[in-house]
């Protein structure tokens, strides 16, 4: 009768809500937080029951869910209905403020480097006609009026920030070349077809807020047949790491405070702390463990939006010295082509061996860190996933191994863990 029930449950998925957080215990336990939809495939026992949080499953503890009624679903796509899943309100809001292009602007790696884009390409730029998506303050489309001599250059910026592009391009006496367009890329008409489509839509983990799917609209609609797109490819990286400070800020830091026992709380930290990805983490090259590699590479010219809603890429690191695994450090690289034959590429890495950028890295801790030996191997996947309602949001998921070069088998670990990507 058991295994009825077991196939009974398998054949009728029902969808639960997560009543309170939960942090999975091994390797087969899924990990979730409150408020969390997961997917109940079957009930092996009244305690443990085999679910899915966004396609990966595991066991979860029955206690901790709650069934969706009917009204609830009803309620929710009238709510998703009526919301922007694109979050404009508060997206394009953010870059109608100073703070986020004074960051930018800031990072010279950044801004240098595509100055050096147009300055190196600045012969074969004559009288061709760019669009420069996404253009902020304009930076990018004052560097081709300046340094080249394009018939035209189609500055377009969603944002308010607009209004004020238009007074810098005439303030820096550009007016003749520069047009800014207010508008999505999206909707935007322009009178002619581009020969350059320049944009820089690269965000965390590189597709964070999936700006890049304007880029590719924007491509489709006014690259004309042998244009050129600037970025032109993209890669993301990843590296095995120590992270031994991050650790001992956040989780080590509860074992003795003032001579006191706070180890309790070391669960909570483990939650608050390392169940989202640390944006912004600057790791030093000698905590790479290993040599990082690339894992998910991106032609920006065959690029499709639909290749965005899921992302897979695998690696296989050979450990080169003993030490702690912590987690995993991701980063970025894109490379944009000459336009005159063959002329170098030029590059902007945002790795730890490249003058920091504001994008600086992103950290994924694992739960539990894991001392490796030199000669150790970590294999294993990344996948990311775009959320299916909120488009700029992803969850990130990372399946590792590791498997020991000696002949202790206590050394060979497996482990999954998704990171939600929420702005």
């Amino acid at each position: 009768m058991e295994a009825e029930k077991e196939d009974e449950d398998e054949a009728s998925p029902e969808e639960y809500v997560a009543l309170s957080d939960f942090i999975g215990g091994g390797s087969d336990q899924l990990s979730f937080s409150s408020g969390d939809r997961l997917v109940v495939h079957s009930k092996p026992s009244a305690e443990w029951w085999w679910a899915a949080l966004q396609g990966v499953p595991g066991y979860v503890p029955a206690s901790y869910l709650r069934l969706v009624t009917a009204e609830e679903e009803e309620e929710e796509e009238e709510d998703v209905s009526s919301e922007d899943p694109w979050q404009d309100e508060e997206y394009f809001g953010s870059y109608g403020t100073l703070r986020l292009h004074l960051e930018m602007l800031s990072d010279k790696s950044r801004t240098e480097t595509y100055r050096q884009v147009i300055l190196s390409n600045s012969a074969s730029l004559k009288n061709k006609v760019v669009m420069d998506l996404g253009c902020g303050t304009g930076i990018i489309s004052l560097f081709c009026a300046q340094l080249a001599q394009p018939s035209v250059v189609y500055a377009v910026e969603a944002s308010s920030m607009a209004d004020y592009t238009r007074q810098l391009v005439k303030q820096n006496g550009c007016e003749e070349v520069v047009t800014v367009l207010q508008g999505r890329a999206e909707e935007i008409e322009l009178p002619e077809q581009v020969d350059v489509l320049v944009s820089e839509w690269m965000g965390n983990c590189l597709l964070f807020e999936f700006m890049v799917e304007s880029v590719l609209q924007a491509r489709d609609r006014w690259l004309r047949d042998g244009g050129v797109m600037w970025p032109s490819s993209a890669a993301l990286t990843l590296v095995p790491c120590q992270a031994d400070s991050y650790y001992t800020e956040k989780m080590a830091f509860w074992e003795r405070p003032y001579g006191l026992d706070f180890t309790p709380l070391q669960p909570l930290a483990q939650q608050e702390f390392f169940t989202k990805p640390k944006f912004s983490h600057l790791i030093e090259p000698d905590d790479c463990l290993t040599t990082p590699c690339d894992v998910i590479c991106l032609d920006m010219y065959t690029l499709q939006v639909r290749d965005l809603e899921e992302m897979k890429g695998q690696f296989h690191f050979c450990v080169e010295k003993s030490g702690v695994f912590h987690g995993f450090t991701a980063w970025f690289t894109v490379h944009f082509e000459s336009l005159e034959a063959g002329g170098a590429a030029v590059e902007l890495n945002t790795g730890p061996d490249s003058e920091p950028t504001h994008w600086k890295q992103t950290l994924f801790m694992l739960d539990r860190p894991v001392s490796v030996c030199a000669g150790d191997s970590i294999s294993g996947s990344i996948v990311l996933h775009r959320n299916p309602v909120w488009r700029r949001h992803m969850t990130v998921t990372l399946q590792w191994s590791i498997n020991s070069s000696t002949e202790d088998t206590d050394n060979c670990q497996a482990g999954t863990k998704s990171f939600p990507m929420w702005r």
